[in-house]
């Protein structure tokens, strides 16, 4: 007997994309896995796993760019850029709000990281009110020069935002032809960056922070064409396990040598980008979950921009736990698999009891109609 596929659609009959959904989530738990290992294992050694997973971050700004011209390409006749950004707004800033809050928290609380975190109060003051506003803030003791030093990953949505500006002011006015090009040409400068510096671990921190544009010009854009042209590309129906398999492979590749001129790791890096990622959107893009995993995939995508958001204040604290008291590795692992699943459940608690009512109060307050688009494919990415 064959059963047939239900398209999960919204009331309008627009398709959900719901591998895209639980391909965030997995992307997500990635960033999460190589935060918790890496930042406890000094970035080196056997347990430092998935050494690419800050490649999620551009995988994160192209989900973007393809969901945001599918949410809004369509609505510009009956929406102002005005009413666009308030939506937007009132879907990532409640976050940020929490983010950079349980940052102070966790940068002032932390027992195990006192003598390093030890920022003038005026300091940690004015870091703490510009990450609410997610402007850069003043560099932090006990950080390594982010630009976001209470929380960061807030950098990239920092970048987010400036997307979201460039596709209201003038992304969106473009053809596909165009944004190919566009595409083509920092793609270019995306290779000969990977290749010169040996890697695309940038744009989080003052020293590379021009880095951060860059990244999201080309996986931002990527994400806008993708959408513009994925009907008429035809891709397997792999389904999410696999594309996640494929981004766990991705990630999990060694640090490769440079040959002469040449930087294979970043070579590598670039591949994933400008290659790899594209395939997988569009893989994902044309896959049904199937009964069975829709409830997965849509709490995934819910859940992957608070776990992102959330989760890097805790990772702190347990690296001035490993770094300060030197535990056994039994000890340090058990310490990192009981974080795992804390921050799941912290990041589904503010999800479930902050977020959610915060933007619902607040697109009932300022009378924004709703969105065709479920909420999890309008987040940032994350």
């Amino acid at each position: 007997m064959i059963v047939p596929v239900v398209l999960d659609r919204t009331s309008s009959g627009k398709q959900h994309f719901e591998v895209l959904d639980g391909l965030r989530g997995s992307a997500a738990f990635l960033i999460v896995t190589f935060h918790v290992f890496n930042y406890s294992f000094g970035f080196h050694g056997p347990w430092a796993l998935v050494k690419h997973a800050y490649l999620a971050v551009d995988f994160f700004f192209a989900l973007s760019g393809f969901v945001v011209a599918y949410a809004y390409d369509d609505r510009w006749t009956r929406m102002s850029i005005l009413h666009f950004f308030r939506i937007r707004l009132i879907r990532l800033h409640p976050l940020v709000l929490i983010g950079a809050t349980l940052g102070l928290l966790g940068y002032i609380f932390d027992p195990f990281s006192k003598v390093i975190n030890h920022a003038a109060a005026s300091m940690l003051l004015a870091a703490y009110f510009t990450s609410l506003l997610l402007l850069p803030s003043p560099p932090v003791a006990g950080r390594l020069g982010e630009t976001q030093g209470l929380n960061g990953p807030a950098w990239s949505l920092m970048q987010e935002y400036l997307g979201n500006i460039a596709y209201a002011l003038i992304l969106r006015r473009l053809r596909s032809l165009t944004l190919a090009i566009f595409f083509g040409l920092s793609g270019l400068l995306l290779i000969w960056t990977a290749n010169t510096k040996g890697s695309l671990d940038g744009g989080w921190g003052y020293l590379e922070i021009w880095m951060a544009p860059l990244r999201l010009t080309v996986s931002f854009v990527m994400g806008l064409w993708l959408y513009r042209v994925h009907d008429r590309i035809r891709a397997p129906k792999i389904g999410l396990l696999l594309l996640s398999i494929a981004l766990v492979v991705c990630f999990q590749m060694p640090v490769f040598p440079k040959v002469g001129e040449y930087s294979l790791n970043g070579l590598y890096e670039a591949a994933c980008v400008l290659f790899l990622f594209p395939v997988i959107i569009l893989c994902g893009a044309h896959s049904d979950a199937g009964t069975g995993m829709i409830r997965l995939c849509k709490f995934s995508g819910r859940l992957s921009y608070p776990l992102y958001i959330t989760h890097i204040p805790f990772v702190y604290v347990l690296a001035g736990y490993s770094w300060t008291r030197h535990p056994s590795l039994d000890v340090k692992l058990t310490s990192i698999f009981m974080t795992i699943p804390f921050v799941i459940i912290v990041a589904w608690l503010i999800l479930k009891y902050f977020d959610e009512p915060v933007r619902a109060w607040l697109t009932g307050r300022y009378a924004i109609k709703p969105t065709t688009v479920p909420p999890e494919q309008l987040g940032a990415g994350r």
